[in-house]
């Protein structure tokens, strides 16, 4: 057996796809959309009808394609989903769109032209510490990706159903990558659905890490210092879109039928 090192360039490492073709784009976004979908119904994000992700059309921007109203994360595949336009209505496909997901959705891609994709649903541990009406605090090496990197919608006003009311959320994610809804839940975005879901599986998983650890005792918080190197090295979108790989991976292998 030869032990000799083999250069970096010979290994591999998965870096974002680039597109040429805008239908080859659209139809990579699909695919991950549902994917994230089918993890999120994996992970039992699901609240009977709540929760939604976007990804935007590559080629009409002011566009996004949706998991239908009503359907299951966990059966949902690309020929189900539908393209909504900036006045709510859908343009491709079956079904009727959740209408919070527009209200929420359609002001965070105007507010957020880089952003491609956005995830909300009722999560248990984000629904619980958004009761609290407080922030994620650097306890892990996993929160501090959102560290000074996330928002508070500190009101609650009812099922979102009205835009003006989702261009107040828009408002309090700002620049963020992530708003923590008061009495709600989570909401993530990313310059890719990859992005875009991972940041809700992990800070999902960071909100139920605190209450934990508060529970337990008073924890012991990451510096500002450590917190602030620590989300530069963890906390950027393409960090989150190659965590994302491994769960698309097993999520493609587990179900074969995504993509009909």
């Amino acid at each position: 057996m030869n032990l000799e090192p083999i250069p970096t360039d010979r290994l591999t490492f998965r870096l974002p796809q680039k597109f040429e073709d805008v239908a080859d784009e659209r139809r990579h976004r699909q695919e991950r959309l549902v994917a994230a979908l089918r993890l999120f119904g994996r992970f039992g994000f699901e609240e009977g009808v709540a929760g939604h992700i976007t990804a935007r059309d590559p080629e009409h921007p002011d566009h996004f394609w949706v998991n239908p109203f009503g359907m299951s994360f966990k059966h949902i595949r690309v020929s189900d989903l539908i393209l909504v336009n900036h006045e709510g209505q859908v343009v491709h496909g079956s079904y009727h769109v959740n209408q919070a997901a527009f209200a929420i959705h359609s002001m965070v891609h105007q507010a957020r032209p880089e952003v491609v994709a956005a995830a909300h649903s009722h999560s248990v541990h984000g629904k619980a510490l958004s009761s609290l009406g407080v922030r994620l605090e650097p306890l892990t090496q996993d929160a501090c990706a959102f560290y000074e990197d996330h928002g508070l919608f500190d009101d609650y006003t009812g099922v979102v159903v009205d835009v003006e009311e989702g261009r107040r959320i828009a408002r309090a994610l700002g620049s963020y990558k992530a708003v923590i809804l008061r009495n709600h839940g989570l909401l993530t975005v990313g310059d890719s659905v990859d992005a875009a879901a991972w940041w809700f599986i992990t800070m999902e998983r960071s909100c139920q890490a605190q209450l934990l650890a508060k529970a337990a005792g008073p924890p012991v918080r990451i510096e500002h210092e450590q917190a602030k190197l620590t989300h530069g090295q963890v906390g950027n979108d393409l960090v989150g879109w190659i965590n994302f790989q491994p769960l698309y991976d097993r999520i493609v292998r587990s179900d074969p039928d995504l993509f009909d």
